[in-house]
């Protein structure tokens, strides 16, 4: 499993990515549609109210996460358990591992989950977890009646403010890959944002540039390109 590591200014890397799991690594939001199974009259109540930002991240997950019975914690691994990885993730760190760059997962959903999907997807004779240099999420405790949410990162508006986890983690050049309202601090604070989904709404109403992608193919190409320019 990895680790946490924290970079001193000794050995800080040139560049660092930072990326989301839910919608971005996986084909599909993973984690909103845990939610909905799980909790479906809350999340119809405040999902909606999240993504207009009327109620915080840090409230509103919390509140549907805290609401779902501990016993039902195995059926939300095993409701993970088939979800599909976005294509090119593979090529990507490949090309980064290369060029000596840590990929670093800052996920706003369920620490079991992220493991549980990367951990079933091999590559090179690894899973993918193996192949990530730190993974960030939400830890839940089962055993209570219901769950309850931990988060060494939980601050402001967020239970697992990202920009936290970026200042653990310095280089010359950040780069962030999002998809939508938990990945907007992230890219509000890096230099290099790739954006798909509502992340782009988002970025388009605080002006702020970024690139738009699909696969992590179009992220490897377009690295690729500006790292040999640079």
């Amino acid at each position: 499993m990895p680790k946490r590591p924290s970079l001193s200014n000794q050995n800080q890397p040139k560049r660092v990515v930072f990326c989301d799991f839910d919608g971005t690594i996986t084909a599909e939001e993973t984690f909103v549609g845990m939610l909905k199974e799980f909790a479906p009259e809350l999340s119809e109540q405040l999902m909606p109210q999240m993504y207009a930002r009327k109620l915080t991240l840090r409230e509103g997950v919390r509140q549907l996460l805290e609401s779902i019975p501990s016993r039902r914690y195995p059926e939300i691994v095993e409701y993970a358990k088939p979800k599909l990885i976005r294509p090119g993730l593979e090529a990507l760190l490949d090309f980064l591992d290369a060029q000596g760059v840590p990929f670093i997962v800052v996920s706003g959903g369920v620490r079991g989950i992220v493991e549980t999907v990367l951990s079933q997807t091999s590559t090179k004779g690894k899973s993918l977890i193996e192949r990530m240099a730190a993974i960030y999420a939400v830890d839940l405790d089962a055993k209570g009646d219901y769950l309850q949410v931990f988060s060494e990162f939980e601050a402001d508006t967020e239970l697992v403010a990202k920009v936290l986890v970026m200042a653990r983690h310095p280089a010359e050049e950040q780069i962030a890959i999002g998809d939508s309202v938990t990945d907007l601090n992230m890219a509000l604070h890096a230099p290099v944002v790739f954006a798909r989904d509502r992340l782009c709404q988002y970025l388009d109403e605080h002006k702020k540039p970024y690139i738009p992608w699909n696969d992590f193919f179009e992220i490897c190409d377009k690295l690729s390109q500006e790292w040999e320019n640079s």
